[in-house]
């Protein structure tokens, strides 16, 4: 039974929206960041990457960034370009790409399902970017960038949403990057408890994206119980800020793999060693290839494209092992090319799906011998491994449409 609460956010005042809203802190580099933040003061880059107030010789990761986020993101609340609502609320968050919608519930999270294994994990995390994350949490004594998470869609609320999403959104504008943003505020009080009644209806609830800052959150909750013996678990500090989606809205996208050697091999030595596990079709003279169905790849070599196909016998039924990551990490990147960690081995490199096939040809061309092109992982094979227990290997999802920072801040301040 999961607890997914309404809550009183803090969120931008009507007319700063655009202006606020910003992509998460991490898919940019520092000089990108700071770029951004030059041209748009009021974006909320600015507290997620505080570096950027700063000359390039003070650390990313300097005490004064944190203390400076904690100081703008307050500042810019006393001053009035965040306003909190009166009452908990949930927030519907539609956001439109290509022309496709997805459409989710922005609410909190219980840290406790996230113990109990009711919220379910399929990465691993790593201490650093935990470290990073719990330090700018802390220090803001808020959280302000959204974890992705998924569950199987339910009719009541379905209806719900569609029923609020006649009526007049509180914001609708559509950033630099071509993704339109929609929010409607439900704050009906029958809707607000037909909503956290369907939720505590469901017992598996999936993180999508944002391993790292569920991870982060939970961690917080952790010590701050501990400084408190005598918690109640009502305290902000128990939930972390969600947008819940169900999982017949979302879409998966590929994520690629580029190489930068043949491990010793030639061009015909490698292809022979290639076909013991997978049938290979050469594509027509400039025709790249991208994958149609599961145990499908697209290989680019040396400016070629192959479409390869794995054969029955390496396609297990293991929720782990039967993912087309697996199959080309345990048949071909591993005992072909010598890519034993895929985590650590400077040779390979990963290229989200978002960038198309002409970013796999241009790194072949410049600085790699040859890339794969892979069928998204779909929402389901995700559950599986989840329900399992098990974790997926690493790049293994590139969700799309990125959730935007600043549009909902859960405070962690105690009245």
């Amino acid at each position: 039974m999961a607890e997914i609460r309404s809550f009183r956010a803090y969120r931008p005042k009507k007319g700063l929206e655009q202006r606020i809203a910003a992509l998460p802190d991490d898919v940019y580099i520092r000089e990108e960041a700071k770029a951004e933040v030059k041209k748009e003061p009021l974006s909320f880059l600015a507290v997620d990457r505080a570096e950027t107030q700063f000359d390039d010789s003070v650390d990313v990761y300097a005490d004064c960034g944190e203390e400076k986020a904690r100081e703008m993101l307050w500042k810019r609340i006393e001053e009035g370009s965040f306003e909190q609502e009166e009452t908990p609320v949930y927030y519907i968050y539609e956001l439109i790409m290509d022309g496709r919608s997805q459409t989710g519930i922005t609410a909190c999270a219980s840290v406790d399902d996230y113990l109990g294994q009711v919220i379910k994990k399929h990465e691993n995390t790593r201490a650093d970017k935990e470290a990073d994350r719990i330090r700018h949490v802390e220090a803001c004594d808020a959280q302000n960038g959204p974890i992705f998470l998924a569950y199987r869609s339910r009719p009541v609320i379905n209806e719900i949403v569609a029923a609020y999403k006649k009526e007049e959104p509180l914001y609708d504008f559509t950033a630099e990057d071509g993704i339109t943003h929609r929010v409607w505020r439900i704050g009906r009080s029958q809707d607000v408890n037909a909503i956290h009644a369907a939720f505590s209806e469901i017992n598996e609830i999936y993180i999508a994206d944002g391993h790292h800052r569920c991870a982060s959150a939970v961690k917080v909750s952790q010590m701050r119980r501990q400084a408190k013996p005598g918690y109640t678990g009502e305290e902000p500090f128990n939930f972390f800020l969600s947008v819940l989606f169900p999982d017949d809205q979302l879409m998966i996208m590929d994520y690629n793999r580029v190489v930068k050697d043949l491990n010793g091999y030639t061009e015909e030595e490698f292809l022979g060693k290639i076909g013991e596990s997978f049938d290979i079709e050469e594509c027509g003279e400039g025709v790249s290839h991208r994958p149609e169905a599961k145990a499908v790849f697209g290989m680019c070599l040396d400016g070629k494209w192959y479409r390869l196909k794995a054969r029955p016998e390496i396609c297990p039924t293991d929720p782990v092992k039967g993912l087309d990551v697996s199959i080309l990490q345990d048949n071909l990147l591993g005992p072909v090319l010598g890519i034993k960690d895929p985590k650590t081995d400077k040779r390979i490199d990963f290229v989200g799906g978002i960038r198309g096939m002409k970013e796999l040809e241009r790194r072949v061309n410049e600085d790699c011998r040859v890339a794969f092109a892979m069928y998204p992982t779909s929402i389901s094979e995700l559950f599986a491994v989840a329900d399992a227990g098990e974790l997926m290997p690493p790049k293994s999802t590139w969700f799309e449409p990125k959730l935007r920072s600043g549009l909902f801040i859960h405070s962690l301040r105690e009245k």
